[in-house]
């Protein structure tokens, strides 16, 4: 399969690739929404079990449903019918993906050059009272800045990140993301980026990620 997705090209949210993926963005977006509500509700103990005997029902057919595990499995399944690996990470991606409920709405591209991001976090992500938690700053510069090498021609693997935390990032705000490179030296990219909140800077990160093939990184996988 040709892969001409783009899932980078601008700021909006690309349309899912058949009505299945479309279901899973559904369900996934109202497991979101069910998550921030476990975390904020103040209900009576008879509701919330209601609610996890509904679950746990649910979950039950799901599983009861064939299992794909991995991209790499989706990606060979029935001569690539979930799409490619480009297309399921952007659906399945833990940072970033719209058919995975765990990722909060985080939203990548490119202009001339420079990489931008926007994502707003729920009171699911707070660490420091009404603060996104330092963790998940991190975990958002890391998916940002490892996309943002696109810019490189050469993307890799996480090595090392420096995170300044300058002031409390804000939940239930818009956070926009600067990135753009700092060096390419060998297999090596460093990159450095910027979140903002309502214009003011709350932290800002340097990225070094190394370059290395797919064969190779499959090699240090089994290694493991």
């Amino acid at each position: 399969m040709t892969d001409i997705f783009d899932p980078f090209d601008s700021p909006d949210v690309k349309e899912p690739l058949d009505a299945e993926w479309a279901a899973k963005r559904r369900v996934a977006g109202q497991l979101r929404h069910l998550i921030e509500s476990l975390v904020t509700c103040s209900s009576d103990v008879e509701t919330i079990n209601r609610l996890g005997d509904v679950l746990e029902e649910q979950a039950e057919v799901l599983q009861q449903s064939p299992q794909i595990f991995g991209r790499h499995a989706f990606e060979a399944f029935e001569n690539g019918r979930y799409g490619t690996l480009t297309t399921l990470g952007y659906e399945l991606n833990p940072l970033d993906g719209k058919s995975n409920p765990i990722a909060p709405p985080f939203n990548i591209w490119f202009e001339d050059n420079v990489a931008y991001g926007s994502t707003t976090l729920g009171w699911q992500y707070e660490g420091p009272p009404e603060s996104v938690h330092g963790g998940f700053v991190c975990a958002l510069f890391d998916q940002f800045l490892g996309v943002s090498q696109r810019m490189t021609g050469q993307p890799g693997v996480t090595g090392t990140l420096t995170t300044r935390f300058i002031k409390p990032t804000p939940l239930c705000t818009e956070l926009k993301l600067i990135g753009r490179i700092k060096e390419v030296k060998g297999r090596k990219n460093t990159l450095i980026g910027e979140i903002w909140a309502n214009g003011v800077l709350t932290a800002s990160c340097e990225g070094l990620f190394i370059h290395i093939t797919e064969e190779h990184f499959r090699k240090i996988q089994e290694m493991s």
